[in-house]
């Protein structure tokens, strides 16, 4: 048996997420139907986690374990001959037997987009959160240091997570612009349920105004969801990469 880890970039716009679940069609139901058609085997393909419905990735990792003859870095190329359009298998390798996408992980990294203009673009409408008008990027920067080390993100987590710790650690965060178009980086060693769409929901209330940059500590401290901002929507949102 070989443990195959591939890396895989997906338009979440058409699916329920990541996980297999019974009221929609997955990701992770797509790939595992097409490891099947190639080989005839039914695999447990385990992911680094789970996205929600409409959530993309630039590169998820997963893994799983094959008897079949296909050289590991070839399952990128087969599999991407059975894949819809927008779900790609990026690479592929052999790892060792031991390798777990999840368990391993050490950290990850999320990108979020935000679309300020005065028109909505009609290519962007899956693929950014549109807002429709100018907001104050400096002082977002600003109040986003707060995020930066360890705390305690319970103000940061949606309810219905049964976790041991709300303790995690942002490394980085970073602001970068296409003229109209936003993207903010988030890197740490975890992230709870919904966390970076309230990072960027909070970031998008203090750079409308309705927030102050202190604010953000404040929050943290206070633990308290009710008072950070919105959960930014979730086509907006990225997994970026996995770090093992």
């Amino acid at each position: 048996m070989k443990n195959i880890q591939l890396i895989i970039s997906y338009r979440g716009t058409n699916y329920c997420g990541w996980q297999i679940q019974p009221n929609g069609v997955t990701i992770q139901e797509v790939i595992i139907r097409a490891i099947k058609e190639l080989t005839g085997e039914s695999v447990n393909l385990t992911g680094s986690g789970r996205t929600d419905a409409g959530v993309h990735a630039l590169g998820q990792s997963a893994n799983f374990f094959t008897a079949s003859t296909i050289p590991p870095e070839g399952w990128y190329r087969a599999l991407n001959t059975r894949l819809p359009a927008d779900i790609r298998v990026i690479s592929s390798r052999e790892c060792q037997l031991d390798f777990h996408s999840r368990y391993q992980a050490r950290g990850k990294s999320y990108l979020y987009k935000m679309l300020a203009s005065p028109v909505a673009s009609p290519f962007l409408a899956d693929l950014a959160f549109y807002v429709p008008r100018t907001l104050d990027w400096m002082v977002m920067e600003e109040a986003a240091a707060s995020f930066l080390g360890e705390h305690d993100f319970t103000a940061f987590m949606a309810s219905g997570s049964s976790i041991k710790t709300t303790v995690r650690t942002i490394t980085e965060i970073s602001f970068s612009n296409n003229g109209d178009l936003w993207e903010i980086t988030f890197t740490g060693n975890g992230f709870l349920y919904n966390m970076v769409r309230i990072m960027a929901g909070t970031l998008y209330e203090v750079g409308y105004g309705r927030l102050k940059p202190q604010a953000i500590k404040t929050i943290i401290e206070g633990k308290d969801r009710s008072k950070a901002g919105i959960t930014a929507p979730a086509h907006g949102l990225y997994l970026k990469e996995v770090y093992y």
